[in-house]
């Protein structure tokens, strides 16, 4: 079934940690973010239970449990489960985001892996699989969930791979693709962010930073939490601990004088927000950092900095 959707979607920002290359997540549902929503990055979506209507560009169709879709940058979705009011039903849906200049990286790899790009050029439709390779990428899609650095690469790649393998099993939902244009935040945010990426160093005020995008606070806060995903204090906390990572990564600065420079108050505070951020403590983050080679990994802060450009970022995991 086809229709014309005249609901203006939401614009969603993936934030995605330094350490991990795209983000892999499950959620409940209901949920804030499932809703009729649009973001820069590619997002793989699994529908673990329950059945309803599912919304994909201009398309409207059934969904099943199992159901597996692919969707491209900036195309609309959203999953509405039929429930009964007042029900949570948990670990709804299981996705993987990715951003497209991940997906460039992985196709410009090595020759072999050119046999992907036809499964992101359909993407920008939509599209969802069925039958064997639908089986065997909800069973890898699981599997990253539990897998970690080098070993959840594998996975994508052999997730990509086996998506990518058999046309017949993958039908485009969407009639037209998005608009190739640059999609920005609402100003407000834009304005939010930026202010938060200037100011980070020193102590930041809601009711401050809602005066500066002309908002009242509670407005401010819903709008913040609607467009992000995270409270406004939460994305603080990522801002300044994704600061805290470039510093790490490209200086051997005390870890002390890098947790007062990123506006943390105390040490104790700062070592506990980075481990529940990046999984690990400052100094093994160091230790890795230059272990690895700092030429060879993305600057973590970049995606904030970008995103608060309207640009497109590089995503993963939160």
């Amino acid at each position: 079934m086809k229709a014309d959707l005249r609901i203006v979607p939401d614009f969603e920002m993936i934030i995605c940690p330094p350490t991990e290359s795209f983000r892999w997540n499950m959620h409940d549902y209901p949920y804030f973010g499932a809703k009729w929503h649009h973001h820069p990055e590619y997002e793989l979506h699994l529908t673990r239970s329950t059945s309803g209507v599912m919304m994909v560009g201009d398309y409207i169709g059934e969904f099943e449990p199992g159901c597996l879709v692919l969707t491209g940058p900036n195309v609309p979705h959203n999953w509405v489960s039929d429930i009964e009011p007042g029900k949570l039903v948990r670990n709804r849906d299981m996705l993987i985001q990715f951003t497209a200049e991940w997906a460039n990286r992985v196709t410009a790899l090595c020759p072999e892996l050119g046999c992907i790009r036809p499964l992101f050029e359909d993407a920008v439709y939509g599209v969802e699989f069925r039958g064997a390779t639908a089986m065997a990428g909800r069973r890898l899609l699981a599997q990253m969930g539990s897998a970690r650095g080098a070993e959840r690469i594998v996975l994508f790649l052999q997730l990509m791979i086996t998506l990518a393998g058999d046309p017949a099993d993958r039908r485009r939902l969407s009639r037209l693709a998005p608009a190739a244009t640059q999609v920005e935040p609402p100003p407000e945010l834009d304005s939010a962010m930026r202010y938060v990426l200037e100011n980070y160093s020193q102590q930041i005020d809601l009711a401050a930073v809602a005066r500066h995008c002309r908002l009242e606070p509670q407005a401010f806060s819903r709008l913040f939490k609607r467009q992000t995903g995270h409270t406004f204090a939460r994305y603080v906390i990522l801002a300044r601990i994704y600061a805290a990572c470039s510093l790490l990564t490209q200086t051997y600065r005390p870890i002390t004088d890098i947790c007062f420079d990123v506006g943390f108050n105390n040490i104790a505070n700062f070592n506990r927000q980075f481990f529940k951020i990046c999984g690990r403590t400052p100094s093994d983050y160091r230790r890795n950092a230059h272990k690895i080679g700092t030429d060879s990994r993305p600057d973590p802060f970049r995606e904030i900095r970008a995103y608060s450009a309207g640009m497109t970022a590089v995503g993963g995991k939160v």
